[in-house]
Formats: C-alpha cells, sequence, structure tokens
C-alpha cells in the first residue's frame, strides 16, 4: 500500500495544492476548536429572548413539516 506522501505525489499540481488547502484547514479548525471532539455549547442560552413566541414542541413540529416538503 502506497504511503500518504507516495499517493500526494501521484496526483497532479492543481489537486496537490486541493490537498495541502484541505490539511491546512483541518490543522486551523483543530486548534480553534482547542484540539476537543467535545462540543462547547457557547450558543445556549442565545434565543432566551424568543421563549415566549416557541415551544420545543412547536420548532419540532416545524422542522418536521421543514422537512417533509424538502424530500
Amino acid at each position: 500500500m502506497a504511503s500518504l506522501e507516495e499517493k500526494i505525489r501521484a496526483l497532479p499540481p492543481a489537486l496537490q495544492l486541493e490537498v495541502e488547502d484541505y490539511i491546512s484547514f483541518l490543522l486551523e479548525r483543530r486548534q480553534t476548536s482547542g484540539g476537543s471532539d467535545t462540543p462547547s455549547f457557547r450558543w445556549a442560552g442565545a434565543l432566551r429572548d424568543m421563549a415566549g413566541e416557541y415551544t420545543s414542541v412547536s420548532l419540532q413540529h416545524a422542522l418536521s413539516d421543514w422537512r417533509a416538503s424538502h424530500k
């Protein structure tokens, strides 16, 4: 089985650049997320001011309707 480096070298130059960009993206994402796969839930409570307008059940129904219309 070819190593990762060998596989990358076998690609045309344009695709090698895409691989490099993707690797950079993965490394940056890992650094910004703290390297942890644990969700931070920083968004929790962000819609607190809308609590009187919507309930979790009404949102579930709206999502179900939306999914059904987008099949």
